[in-house]
């Protein structure tokens, strides 16, 4: 049987024994590695393959969410610049859904789902007054949803590049004439 030697002081370990990190130790000497005071706790942290005590995983190590001011002690969403819990990125619009492992957008720092962001930020049609997520129609000082732009008095569809302005509203060559 192969003898155990203590990682922190080389010796050969006789008693008790810690095995951890793939590596082994006399109970005293597995210590955090920057304030040397045995870790005692079933669960410890890991910094650069060494354990660390809670109390200076929480001052040197975690991060801050952004979201709600708290340390980051589980996995940790890096987005917009800043550090998140997970349960903390989420849409900063009115569904507050949460936004890990999806496509967001970004306005002003804050990070939004697809329908939130088109709902409060997109273009609206003059016809529907909906968001234009698509490509436009723009005319008369306005953007149109492609099927919105219609004769004022036929609601056919205007796709002619040329047609008459009545109360401000596309009116086809047919009905114009």
């Amino acid at each position: 049987m192969s003898e155990s030697v203590c990682h922190k002081c080389n010796e050969i370990i006789t008693k008790r024994i810690i095995t951890a990190l793939g590596k082994t130790w006399h109970p005293e000497h597995f210590a955090c590695k920057d304030c040397n005071t045995p870790i005692e706790e079933a669960t410890f942290n890991i910094q650069d393959g060494e354990p660390v005590c809670s109390k200076c995983f929480l001052k040197l190590y975690s991060g801050t969410c952004h979201g709600c001011k708290q340390p980051i002690l589980e996995r940790t969403i890096k987005a917009l610049g800043q550090t998140w819990h997970e349960d903390c990125f989420v849409c900063g619009g009115p569904c507050q859904k949460p936004l890990v492992g999806t496509s967001f957008y970004e306005r002003d720092g804050r990070a939004y789902c697809k329908t939130d962001f088109e709902e409060l930020f997109a273009a609206r049609c003059a016809g529907c007054a909906k968001p234009i997520t698509e490509n436009a129609i723009v005319a008369l000082n306005n953007k149109w949803h492609r099927d919105c732009f219609k004769c004022k008095k036929c609601a056919n569809p205007i796709t002619a590049s040329v047609f008459a302005v009545e109360e401000n509203k596309p009116v086809c060559t047919e009905c114009s004439a």
